[in-house]
This record gives C-alpha cells, sequence and structure tokens, in this order.
C-alpha cells in the first residue's frame, strides 16, 4: 500500500487561496487538509474546500465528451469520442472564422484562479482564433478602478497585520462566509482588544460576531464614507503631517465633505446621524492616539451604479487620519497587483493579427448581446460560445434573457465542465475538465502576499482532460503550428512571474513546487512613507485621471439605479431593495451539486424583516414569489430582522435545476453596469414580494 501527501491550493475565488495538502493512498486522494505551516491557512480549511474530495469523486462527475440530442437546455447528450468531439468544434470554428472569427466568444471567469488552467493556453487559442475579447468584469472591477483611481495599485494591509489592528472596519463583506482566514485575525484582534464595526445592509453571521452593525441602504456607502469625511475635518481628526506629505487635493476634498454632514448622511443611508458622527470619531481618535485603524472592504458596496466611486471615497479614509504609517492600519481591497505576472508569456498576444483588435463582449451583459443582431456598432452576430471556468446561466444577470440567448438553435456552444451545469445544459458539446486535484497550476492571491503552487494528486478521472491540453488540441485541429502550442504545463508556470521584479526576485518553479508557497518580497507597511502608485506618487483626493475619464475628479455619490429615494416611480411597483451575497455553504455557483452542502444549505430562501412581511400578510416559512419587470422566482421567507426594513436578501447562487420553479436570483437582477470598471449592479435592484398561491 502506497501512501503520499501532495502541495496543492484551492482553485476558487475566494481571497484565502488556501495552502492544502492531499493525502493519497493507492492513486486515490482520500483527504484535503490546510497547510498548518502556511501562514495565512494555519490549517484550516472552510466547510465546502474541507469535502473537495467528495467533490473530485462525485457519481456526477463529466468523464467523457458529450454530444446534445434533445433541445437546447433539457440536458440530453449522448457519449462521444475526443477525437468526434474535437473535428465537430474545429470544423464547426473554421467556418464561422471564415466568415468573421469576432463572431467567436471564449466566456470565462473563476472557476479556477489559476494562471495556467485559466489564462494561458486558452488566451493564446483566442488570441491566434481572433475571436472576440471577453470583459471579465463580474465581480471586483469597479471596486478595482476606483482603488487605483486613488491608492494606484491594489496594494494593500497585508492580512497578517490585522490582528495588531485596534479598530477593523468590516465594510461590505462576509468574512466567516467567503474570507475565513482574514476573519481568524479579526478575532484574533478582538481577543486583544480591538473594537470591530460591521457595515452592511445585512446583519450577516459576521456582523453578529462584531462590536457594532450599521446597516445602511444598499448603494449608499459612498455617502456614509463622505460623512466620516465631514466629522474628521470638522473635529481636526487628522494627520495634518501625512496629509502635507503623501496626499494630493485636501483643500479641494474639504470643501466636497463640507457638503455632507451626517444629517444629510444619515437620510441618504437610511441611519442616525449619531451613527455617523460616532464612527468617524472611532476612526479618528484611534488613529490619534498612534493605534492602528484598519480597514476590510469587500466586493458588497460596490456591486450598485456607484459602485466604483464608493471603493474610491472609503479608499481615502486611511490617509486623513495616517492609518498608512501601521502595518497594521490602512485599508485591503485586494492584494492583486503585488504579484507581477508575466501576462505575455501567459498569453502570447502576439499571436492576434497586427494592426486589428477585436471587439470587446462585456461579460455581465451577455444576456443582450446573445440576442444582438449583426450591426456596424456591435459587429457580427455571436455565433459560437466557448464557456469554461463559469456558468453563465447561473451567474450571469438579467438571467431569463441570458437563456433565452443560449437557447439560440444557430448558437454553436461548447462547455468544458466538471458538471451537467445549467449551462452544460445548452451546450452542443460538452468537454470534461479536470478539477485541482488532477492537473499543476500556478496561483496569485488576492487576499494574501504568497504565490501558490498546485501538484497534480492523482491522475485525471476517466477520459477528463486538463483546460491547457483541450487548448492544444484544439491549436492543433485548427492547424496552428506556433511553439507556444506545444509548451506543458511546468514550462508555463515557470514563467508566470516575472523575477526581474523587486516582488518576485526570489521566484523560482521548482523550489516553489516543492514549498506549495512563497512570500512576495514586500513591506510591511506598504505606504508608510507614501510611494503610492498613482500619476502624483501620492493618494489622490483628487484625481485628474478620473476627470480625463469624464468622472468626478473628487470623491462624491452616485444614488442607485433602483432605490425608493432615487427612483420613487419605480419603487411605487416594486418597494423593496434586494440584495444577493454569497451562501455560507457555496461559491458562487460552485458547491451547489454536493450534496452536503446543499443539504446544509437547506433550499433557495429569502429573509424579509416582521414588518415587511406584516405588511404582504408572509409568515415564517411561507413559499414567496419575488418579481421585477425582469423576471420572477420563488423561495421560501425567513422572517427576521437580520434584514432592515425595505431591504429582502436571497443568498446565493442556487443552480436553476435544484430550485423548484428552475429559476434562482438572476431572473430579477440588471444588466445595468456601474460608474466606473463596466461591472454588473447585482445589488441595484428593487422588486416586491408576494405569499405564492401556486
Amino acid at each position: 500500500m502506497s501512501s503520499s501527501i501532495v502541495r496543492a491550493v484551492c482553485p476558487h475565488d475566494c481571497p484565502d487561496t488556501c495552502a492544502l495538502l492531499v493525502t493519497v493512498e493507492n492513486g486515490i486522494a482520500t483527504e484535503v487538509r490546510g497547510d498548518p505551516d502556511h501562514p495565512t491557512t494555519a490549517g484550516v480549511l472552510c466547510t465546502k474546500v474541507a469535502r473537495y474530495t467528495e467533490r473530485t469523486y462525485h457519481k456526477d462527475r463529466l468523464l467523457h465528451p458529450l454530444k446534445r440530442i434533445g433541445k437546447k437546455g433539457e440536458g440530453k447528450f449522448i457519449r462521444i469520442s475526443w477525437d468526434e468531439a474535437l473535428t465537430t468544434i474545429a470544423e464547426r470554428l473554421t467556418a464561422i472564422a471564415a466568415r468573421d472569427p469576432q463572431a467567436i466568444l471564449p466566456y470565462s471567469y473563476a472557476g479556477t484562479m489559476g494562471l495556467i488552467q485559466g489564462e494561458s493556453m486558452s488566451s493564446r487559442f483566442f488570441n491566434k482564433l481572433g475571436a472576440s475579447l471577453l470583459d471579465r468584469t463580474i465581480c471586483a472591477s469597479a471596486g478595482g478602478v476606483g482603488y487605483k483611481y486613488t491608492i494606484g495599485a491594489r496594494i494593500g494591509t497585508d492580512v497578517e497585520q490585522f490582528q495588531d489592528a485596534k479598530l477593523i472596519l468590516i465594510w461590505g463583506g462576509n468574512p466567516i462566509a467567503s474570507n475565513l482566514h482574514f476573519w481568524m485575525r479579526a478575532q484574533e484582534a478582538k481577543r486583544r482588544g480591538a473594537k470591530l464595526i460591521a457595515i452592511d445592509p445585512y446583519r450577516s453571521l459576521t456582523a453578529e460576531k462584531c462590536h457594532q452593525h450599521i446597516a445602511l441602504l444598499p448603494g449608499t456607502d459612498a455617502a456614509l464614507a463622505l460623512g466620516m469625511m465631514h466629522v474628521l475635518i470638522a473635529e481636526d481628526l487628522l494627520d495634518h503631517d501625512y496629509i502635507a506629505r503623501h496626499t494630493l487635493g485636501f483643500e479641494q476634498l474639504r470643501e466636497r465633505a463640507q457638503e455632507w454632514p451626517p444629517e444629510r448622511v444619515a437620510q441618504v443611508c437610511g441611519i442616525s446621524a449619531a451613527e455617523v458622527v460616532q464612527l468617524a470619531r472611532d476612526y479618528g481618535t484611534t488613529a490619534q492616539r498612534s493605534e492602528p485603524v484598519a480597514i476590510r472592504t469587500n466586493y458588497g458596496l460596490q456591486r450598485v451604479r456607484g459602485g466604483g466611486m464608493a471603493v474610491r471615497n472609503v479608499s481615502c479614509l486611511p490617509a486623513l487620519v495616517g492609518a498608512w504609517r501601521h502595518a497594521a492600519g490602512g485599508i485591503q481591497l485586494s492584494a492583486s497587483d503585488g504579484f507581477p505576472k508575466n501576462m505575455r508569456a501567459l498569453q502570447h498576444p502576439e499571436l492576434s493579427a497586427p494592426g486589428k483588435t477585436p471587439r470587446t463582449i462585456n461579460m455581465s451583459t451577455i444576456g443582450d448581446d446573445l440576442l444582438k443582431a449583426s450591426a456596424p456598432e456591435f459587429g457580427p452576430k455571436i455565433e459560437a460560445v466557448i464557456v469554461y471556468n463559469s456558468n453563465p446561466l447561473a451567474v450571469a444577470p438579467e438571467s431569463a434573457k441570458v437563456a433565452e440567448g443560449f437557447a439560440r438553435e444557430d448558437l454553436f456552444t461548447v462547455v468544458l465542465e466538471h458538471f451537467q451545469t445549467d449551462t452544460a445544459d445548452y451546450a452542443d458539446i460538452v468537454l470534461p475538465a479536470t478539477t485541482q486535484l488532477e492537473h499543476v497550476d500556478i496561483h496569485s492571491t488576492y487576499g494574501h502576499l504568497y504565490m501558490m503552487a498546485n501538484n497534480a494528486a492523482i491522475a485525471p478521472l476517466g477520459e477528463a482532460t486538463p483546460n491547457t491540453e483541450i487548448f492544444r488540441l484544439l491549436a492543433a485541429r485548427m492547424g496552428y503550428v506556433e511553439p507556444c502550442f506545444s509548451e506543458d504545463d511546468d514550462a508555463i508556470a515557470a514563467t508566470a512571474f516575472d523575477k526581474t521584479h523587486v516582488h518576485a526576485v526570489h521566484f523560482d518553479w521548482d523550489a516553489l513546487k516543492q514549498k506549495g508557497w512563497q512570500k512576495l518580497n514586500m513591506p510591511d507597511a506598504p505606504f508608510a512613507d507614501g510611494g503610492f502608485a498613482t500619476p502624483s506618487g501620492k493618494c489622490e483626493f483628487y484625481s485628474a485621471s478620473m476627470l480625463a475619464d469624464g468622472l468626478d475628479p473628487l470623491p462624491t455619490y452616485i444614488a442607485p439605479y433602483e432605490s425608493v429615494r432615487s427612483n420613487p416611480v419605480l419603487a411605487e411597483k416594486y418597494p423593496l431593495a434586494m440584495i444577493s451575497p454569497p451562501a455560507r455553504n457555496f461559491l458562487n455557483s460552485t458547491f451547489v451539486n454536493v450534496q452536503s452542502l446543499r443539504s446544509t444549505e437547506g433550499e433557495p430562501h429569502l429573509d424579509m424583516h416582521p414588518l415587511d412581511a406584516a405588511a404582504r400578510s408572509i409568515q415564517d416559512a411561507d413559499r414567496v414569489r419575488i418579481y421585477n419587470d425582469r423576471g420572477t422566482f420563488l423561495a421560501k421567507a425567513r422572517v427576521t430582522d437580520k434584514a432592515r426594513p425595505g431591504l429582502v436578501v436571497g443568498l446565493s447562487i442556487w443552480w436553476k435545476k435544484f430550485a423548484a420553479d428552475g429559476k434562482n436570483v438572476n431572473e430579477v437582477t440588471s444588466q445595468q453596469l456601474t460608474d466606473m470598471g463596466r461591472a454588473p449592479t447585482f445589488y441595484d435592484v428593487l422588486v416586491q414580494v408576494e405569499k405564492y398561491k401556486g
């Protein structure tokens, strides 16, 4: 009997990017556990990834290529050979490309965060093909743009420092469900005497365990940040030396902040003026005692019309009070830009036809775009979609249009998948992909500062094949002979990071595979002495770049598209705001088909405040219909004061096939985009709710 421990890494769309130890006995993975030596993982895994073997060996794993035999959406397939699958795909893509390769669209996101299986061979293939580009905006681009206008790069407080903070604002996130290893640090800070404040419309699991919860209305975070600025400036809770040396535009910011007294902020945010004042005082006075104050902002606050501006406004706060002076101070949105990824080596953009830039399709508007005809302002009608690392039928907004688009009989759809997802049901050809335990990969992260290596723990099950190999095989069938299409995964990994960059001068792929992880070469307090990556080298309260891009150069408030205050006419029909944050037992749409996790989650449910329920004669556990002009779906009501009055909360993202009505929350979400970053507005939604009489 042979047994071994293989070093791996969690591939999922989570800031924790955990280091894994996989126990393999006689070629079978028997256990996945967290690496106790990795400083952020510390031997702890979430309930989802702790069950990773259950997912890998799931009875419903796709292990052979499939061809559709029923109507699109029915999910009826027969097994075919790889040869037939590749020949069919190559013939269809060749014929479409002969007319216009931009009629072919790749659709992918973060089903794996790996640089090899996610961003290398597939990008080379589509660059060579000349396919349309995909604007991958569905999660974090609005906040990322707002942050970069202010800070210059997505670099911030190291998660390993948070336990030393004396005040932590957890703004727009629920880390117990989606950032467990930050939460462990926050809990340690709490044990050491830190105050934790949650800012979130919903009293989440995290908010319940903080000292204070500020339940503002969705889409009003930018106003709350402006109110904090007003109080900080009015009460002189500022670090004047840091402002003078390391910021740009303070005098203009002072004038703007004067427009946002606590009373105005309270009215916009649906909270009390006293909450605004006390929050600012807690933040400013703690900093004035030379104690670290830290903000962990997540992606919840940016999924509204003014989401990019909201993150920008919050990102100004640390510089006002000099929080960046401390390693445990400042703000973390993302660590992504600390990693010097070598995208040219990964993606080979030179394969694209010289002088021709294909059009770009936004993944968040895929519903509308699949239904468009050819037009000069749009380009050719989309004739083929190749989906990998994503499940658009479940995750994309305005789901009815997405389904209508994928149901087109003239649309050729290929899906690379582990399971027969909602999207796979609409495919013409389904190709079985490997899971993280079956292939090699290398990872950057967005929640900590470690380069991570994933070794293959087991041989691929059945005929499952890594994404990279699938695109190598397709390239060969298409007649692509460039040497980069023959490069193996280890060779790609060896060039994934730029070793000439100061952050990764010690990068060595062979050494990384042996250890599993290696921290970037970065200072503990990245902006203690300024050095922001903005054009001025300072934290930019006033941004000329924003002005040049047609945006307000100063922090401001942009009201939601859909709210009682900003759209009273719509609110007469649909008076309830709705948000759909992640369910604890799912990760986006991943893990929904794992029975143990789905059983724990129960069924799709809608949290609503007792006052809103009573006004509609809804009782706890009633089946309710949630609807607006875009669509409707059913859920079980949970009457609870976790949802503030005027707000309903549907934790997501359920596969449609596991819902009683075959629908999920994205039936009612909108394809409208954010103020910057071209991102979706999932939490900028008005609905009505009624007891279901069916």
